[in-house]
C-alpha cells in the first residue's frame, strides 16, 4: 500500500537520521583517535598494494628472466653457426641455425607479454611512490586537523564560559544560576517585609516625627525677627563739644537708652 510505503520510507530515514547523529557524536568524540586511525588504514592499503605490486613485479621478473634466457640462447647458437662455417662444416651450421630458429620463435612468443609486463611493472611502482606520498601528506593533515580540532574545541569552551552558557558543569553559568536565585529571595524577603509594615498607625508615627523638628510657621517667625533686627537702624555714638575743666578723661558716650546731662 502506498500509505504504509510512505510511513515505512520516513521511518527509515529517520532511523538513518538518528544513526548518523549517533555516528557523528561518537566521531567528535574520539576526533584524534578516528583521524589516527585513518591515516593507520591508509597504510594498511599501501600494504596491500605494494604486496600485489610485489607479486607483479615478481611475475615480471621470472618472464623477463626467461624471455633473456632465449634472447641469449639465439646469440648463442648464431654464434656457433659461425664457428662451423669457419670450420667448413655446413652441415653442423645448418643445425645450428635449426636450434637459433627455435629460440627465436620463443623470443616472439615471449615479446609482447613481457613488455605488457613491464609496462604494469613501471606503473604499479608509479602508483606506490604516489600512494607513500599521499600516505605521508595524509600524516601531517592529520597532525594540523587534531591541532585544529583542539585549538577550535578550546576557543568554544572560553566563548560559552564567557557567555554564561554551555553545558550543566560550566560553573560560569551555575554561578549566575545562584546569582538569579539569591536576587529573588531578596526581593522575596522585601516582599514580605512591606507587608508586615502595613498595618502600622501611619497618623501616630507622625506625630511623633513632628515632635522632634520644626514646623515651618516657626521657621517663618523667627526669619522675620531676624530680619527685623538687621533693619532697626544703629543710633551714631555721642561726641562732646569741649572736655569739662579738669578733666583728663574722654567722655564716653551714653550708653543705649541713657539720658544726657544738661
Amino acid at each position: 500500500m502506498p500509505f504504509l510505503s510512505d510511513v515505512f520510507a520516513r521511518l527509515g530515514r529517520v532511523a538513518r537520521g538518528q544513526a548518523n547523529q549517533g555516528v557523528d557524536a561518537i566521531e567528535d568524540a574520539t576526533f584524534e583517535a578516528t583521524v589516527r586511525q585513518t591515516v593507520a588504514d591508509m597504510k594498511g592499503e599501501l600494504n596491500n598494494v605494494v604486496r600485489a605490486s610485489a607479486v607483479a613485479m615478481s611475475n615480471y621478473n621470472r618472464l623477463d628472466a626467461e624471455y633473456q634466457k632465449y634472447v641469449k640462447q639465439s646469440q648463442e647458437w648464431k654464434d656457433r653457426a659461425g664457428l662451423a662455417l669457419d670450420a667448413g662444416n655446413e652441415e653442423l651450421a645448418k643445425a645450428a641455425l635449426a636450434r637459433k630458429a627455435d629460440s627465436d620463435k620463443q623470443v616472439a612468443s615471449m615479446q609482447q607479454s613481457v613488455a605488457a609486463a613491464q609496462q604494469t611493472s613501471e606503473k604499479l611502482k608509479s602508483q606506490v611512490g604516489e600512494l607513500k606520498r599521499k600516505i605521508e601528506e595524509g600524516e601531517r593533515t592529520a597532525t594540523t586537523l587534531v591541532a585544529r580540532k583542539n585549538a577550535a574545541a578550546a576557543q568554544r569552551k572560553v566563548a560559552e564560559a564567557m557567555a554564561g552558557v554551555g553545558n550543566a558543569d560550566n560553573a560560569f553559568a551555575a554561578l549566575n544560576r545562584f546569582e538569579e536565585t539569591v536576587s529573588k529571595e531578596e526581593a522575596t524577603a522585601k516582599a514580605f517585609d512591606e507587608l508586615a509594615s502595613s498595618g502600622k498607625d501611619d497618623d501616630l508615627e507622625k506625630q511623633f516625627a513632628a515632635l522632634g523638628g520644626h514646623s515651618v510657621d516657626a521657621e517663618l517667625e523667627a526669619l522675620k525677627r531676624e530680619r527685623q533686627l538687621k533693619a532697626a537702624p544703629v543710633p551714631p555714638p555721642y561726641i562732646p563739644k569741649e572736655l569739662p575743666a579738669g578733666s583728663n578723661s574722654i567722655s564716653t558716650a551714653p550708653k543705649l537708652g541713657e539720658k544726657t546731662k544738661a
